[in-house]
């Protein structure tokens, strides 16, 4: 979740805030331009955190309870994927389920989310990602939806067949794309040439890592 989105969360469950108020917002929070307060409000309210009255403007939290039978996202384990080099086929089997608190890959429902399993530590230095670096054996969570990602976000790709977790990046001065890993070890780019595009897909954005259970 935007950083700013779980202050106006947080803020939104102490007090009673109004979406058509934004500047008073801010002022509260210290976000200087309105124009941010109202984006985020309405993109917690997409992603199902918040509800927003349309004629008095008052957002009102969803509460999730963390039991486990209440406020889980039941998601879809399919498969591995390599953090390294693509050396792992790409199998679309069921493997079961995995429960994930919704606070932790900053949505509220799951529809077009399933979860594959890392293996290799190539993002065991990454930064970017809601609940932190991807070390092997940890489950991360896929948005089949999101295929068309911006540059430096994390994604899963199949190339040649193979599996991988990557961060993207569209290189469109030199026709190319770059797969870049973020590790402790030395670990060299994957380049895609222009030529070789039909032998490449994004298979979806990452959304969070859930991590092994030690």
């Amino acid at each position: 979740m935007h950083p700013t989105q779980q202050k106006l969360l947080n803020l939104a469950k102490k007090i009673t805030i109004n979406a058509k108020r934004p500047r008073l917002i801010g002022r509260i929070l210290e976000i200087e331009n309105p124009q941010n307060v109202a984006h985020h409000l309405s993109q917690l309210e997409k992603k199902g955190f918040i509800s927003i009255d349309e004629k008095t403007g008052k957002v009102f939290v969803k509460k999730y309870e963390t039991g486990p039978a209440h406020g889980l996202l039941k998601l879809p384990i399919f498969g591995t994927a390599n953090c390294g080099p693509a050396t792992l086929f790409a199998e679309q089997n069921l493997q079961g389920f995995l429960a994930v608190p919704p606070e932790n890959i900053g949505r509220a429902k799951r529809e077009g989310l399933f979860v594959i399993k890392a293996v290799g530590d190539s993002l065991n230095a990454a930064k970017g990602i809601i609940g932190g670096p991807v070390k092997s054996g940890d489950y991360v969570v896929i948005d089949k939806d999101n295929v068309s990602p911006m540059n430096g976000q994390y994604v899963l790709s199949i190339l040649d067949n193979m599996a991988n977790i990557k961060r993207f990046y569209r290189d469109t001065k030199n026709h190319q794309i770059r797969l870049e890993s973020e590790s402790t070890i030395e670990t060299k780019p994957i380049y895609i040439r222009e030529e070789d595009f039909q032998d490449y897909m994004v298979n979806g954005v990452v959304m969070g890592v859930i991590k092994k259970q030690k």
